[in-house]
């Protein structure tokens, strides 16, 4: 078997849902997140994509309800023993089938609580959950239950998250030795990816983000690639993932003469960062994280050029996006935490004059200052 953790490790974890459950008076939960389903029992596939259920009774049996290929993914890489497959037929839905092996349960009349927030339970699927199990069972919405849990990490996941560190720097120092003017972007790109592979790491969440020119100032992944010009701006978002942990950076680089907006908008970035840095500790919430951040950005008049959110937790986490909860955004009230993987991004685009700056790196909360994984300098990048 090609287990990620011990027995004991996932016994624990086991274990705090259980009583979760408990004090939430649930007989059984419905798993649809392939997070809750790797962290809880090792299962490490894209089947996600279909329909699939790991159902967790009270009493701590699993019971994985999945495609016939993913029998063998389940037995390589789970400590699951029993695995109920669906049969794709016609235009038969899968849910029904699912209510069938809950009725074999003895789960009718019952409180379940259901994992509704998560890209492995499709919106469609879900309006037919409800309608199969209106009459069957008690239904609640328990989406926060395993994520909260996943939230702190343990010391055995802390060894994987330092490795995804690693990788995540020595990306970023084999990349930048690509950026130069008349580089492409393609060449960048396959060599941050390259270098976490090489390294024995995976593949990202979601699509390491790469834009120079005007594309700098975007977010997000988009396809087609640019030439680097004689002078230019480049941004960088990825992440160093090992064993699906990650842990993320950002940087915008500068190629040739960076403008005087652009060393303004970095000393602000770096102002920010270190603002964040002194509330990302417990006694303080992640709103009060992205209050630090606003402020130093709002008196130097950057609110039009600021984003709404500065980060968000890290942790093992599948397609469509790396990020997990919790993030850092106003009002937010969950708490920090020591043994959190957290990202913090400081993020400005300037519409006005097309000009980018980012600035990001990832932390281990401890009872006190954050640990910054990544050994790379803050300074302003220029190639």
């Amino acid at each position: 078997m090609a287990l990620h953790f011990d027995r004991a490790e996932f016994g624990e974890r086991l274990g705090q849902v259980q009583q979760s459950m408990q004090e939430r008076k649930l007989d059984a939960l419905l798993l649809f997140a392939p997070e809750s389903h790797y962290w809880l029992t090792g299962y490490d596939t894209f089947g996600f994509c279909f329909f699939q259920c790991l159902v967790l009774m009270k009493d701590g049996r699993l019971i994985l309800f999945t495609r016939a290929p993913d029998l063998r993914q389940a037995n390589h890489t789970s400590i699951i023993e029993d695995i109920r497959i669906w049969i794709d037929r016609g235009e038969t839905s899968p849910v029904g089938q699912l209510k069938d092996l809950l009725f074999d349960l003895d789960l009718l009349g019952t409180e379940i609580g259901v994992e509704y927030d998560t890209q492995g339970l499709t919106a469609s699927y879900g309006r037919q959950l409800d309608e199969a199990l209106r009459s069957f069972a008690e239904l609640s919405d328990v989406s926060d239950l395993v994520a909260s849990r996943r939230a702190i990490k343990s010391p055995a996941e802390i060894v994987y998250v330092r490795k995804a560190a690693d990788l995540a720097d020595a990306a970023y120092l084999a990349g930048i030795e690509k950026v130069r003017a008349g580089a492409d972007e393609g060449e960048i790109l396959a060599t941050l990816q390259a270098t976490v592979l090489a390294g024995g790491g995976d593949y990202p969440g979601n699509e390491f983000v790469i834009g120079s020119g005007m594309d700098a100032l975007l977010c997000r992944y988009k396809s087609g690639r640019r030439t680097l010009a004689a002078n230019d701006q480049l941004t960088l978002e990825f992440a160093g993932v090992y064993r699906h942990y990650h842990v993320a950076l950002m940087r915008t680089v500068i190629v040739g003469e960076p403008t005087a907006r652009h060393i303004e908008l970095h000393e602000a970035a770096c102002a920010a960062l270190e603002a964040v840095e002194e509330v990302m500790r417990p006694g303080h919430t992640f709103g009060d994280v992205f209050d630090a951040h606003a402020r130093e950005m709002d008196a130097r008049d950057l609110l039009p050029h600021r984003l709404n959110a500065c980060g968000y937790s890290l942790g093992a986490r599948f397609a469509p996006s790396w990020m997990d909860w919790p993030m850092f955004y106003r009002g937010n009230q969950a708490a920090i935490a020591p043994n959190m993987v957290l990202f913090a991004h400081m993020i400005l685009v300037d519409s006005e004059t097309n000009t980018a700056m980012t600035l990001g790196r990832t932390y281990i909360t401890t009872e006190a200052a954050p640990e910054r994984l990544s050994g790379l300098p803050l300074d302003l990048a220029v190639r």
